[in-house]
């Protein structure tokens, strides 16, 4: 564990605005792959104390072995388990100046109320809780359970495979983005000092609109069951992600909601960039399939180990703001429907689709839907 009382130390400055001298206190809630990746890069900061809550047996793996965080982008680095904390209870957190929130979007309001005993128990200042987490509404449960603490809205642009038990790969690039705030200054800066690229945003609402476009994909990927590159490769697999992207943004624009350009092209472009032969494609968008070969979406990940999906915070967020302004959205529909299906089948065992079979399969729902 690094001692706050060596090295470079830390000054924290709580949500009140109060300044803490000492270690940086970070508390990682639902410690899976993005949890481990973003706990583990901080315990490598000094002055940084991390602790990592999660399932009984990955923190007991951990506490024995530490951890890998690899990438293509740099070499690996090995955490030794004794620079951070493991823990399997929500108390672990009190105390905690930050605490990232990662747990599946469905588990994010008992997580919460799980956190609130401990970190109300702070005597001068409220803690600083960020969702780094898929899905539109996860900052809001945590403001409505939370309301001592003060909630970021964070984001993840990349991908994060367990390769192997301890073990965590970042397959794509990108920034972390959170609210620009006072309160989130301290976390961005040991962040950054952890080697991850870290901006603070004004808009985040709209980059949650944006990242939820991306996460479209996440179903698609999971449903080919092949690598992120291999399937946006194909025509057929990016032709699904165009039309759940297409009702997406056409359920955005009745909302009056206009997502952050992330990238060099509008979202409103994307579908038709998708749908660009394969030869044309990869010159238009040599930077979406700059990824490493190994990298899968999370939905992947859990269909493989028998887990709960996220699909209904992407997918059927789209549904139901399509509904609520009298649109319809069947691919997503499909694609929502698909997945619980996988959900369904033994743990690595669900059905895998070519690209023609899953393009025919949404079009299919498609045409029922306007006929």
């Amino acid at each position: 564990m690094t001692d706050g009382t060596t090295g470079t130390g830390h000054t924290a400055r709580g949500a009140t605005g109060g300044v803490v001298d000492g270690p940086l206190r970070v508390a990682v809630m639902g410690a899976g792959s993005i949890g481990c990746h973003l706990g583990g890069s901080l315990s490598t900061v000094d002055g940084v104390e991390v602790t990592l809550i999660g399932r009984p047996a990955a923190m007991a793996l951990l506490a024995e072995r530490g951890l890998t965080l690899t990438s293509s982008r740099r070499p690996p680095r090995r955490v030794a388990a004794d620079a951070f904390r493991t823990a399997t209870d929500a108390s672990a957190a009190a105390g905690a100046d930050v605490v990232l929130m990662t747990v599946k979007s469905d588990g994010t309001r008992e997580a919460a109320r799980q956190l609130a005993p401990h970190l109300a128990a702070h005597p001068t200042r409220g803690t600083v809780v960020v969702s780094f987490q898929n899905g539109l509404r996860n900052a809001d449960v945590l403001r409505e359970e939370l309301p001592e603490q003060t909630v970021l809205t964070g984001m993840v642009p990349y991908n994060i495979l367990q390769t192997e038990p301890g073990s965590f790969h970042q397959g794509t690039g990108g920034a972390l983005m959170l609210d620009d705030t006072p309160a989130g200054s301290p976390l961005v800066g040991a962040l950054t000092l952890a080697g991850l690229h870290v901006q603070p945003r004004a808009d985040m609402r709209e980059v949650q609109y944006a990242k939820l476009l991306m996460n479209l994909n996440n179903a698609v990927n999971a449903l080919s069951g092949i690598p992120l590159r291999a399937e946006l490769s194909e025509r057929a697999y990016r032709a699904c992600l165009a039309l759940a992207q297409t009702e997406a943004l056409a359920a955005f624009r009745a909302a009056g909601i206009r997502p952050a350009q992330l990238g060099a092209v509008r979202p409103s472009l994307t579908p038709v960039l998708l749908r660009l032969p394969d030869a044309l494609f990869t010159r238009a968008a040599a930077k979406m399939l700059a990824i490493d070969e190994k990298a899968r979406s999370s939905m992947w990940e859990d269909l493989q180990r028998g887990r709960p999906t996220e699909v209904d915070s992407l997918q059927g967020e789209v549904v139901a703001l399509a509904d609520q302004h009298g649109l319809t959205a069947p691919a997503n529909a499909r694609l929502a429907a698909l997945v619980h299906e996988a959900e369904g089948a033994p743990a690595g065992q669900a059905r895998t689709w070519s690209g023609p079979e899953l393009l025919a399969e949404l079009r299919a729902a498609t045409t029922s839907c306007t006929t």
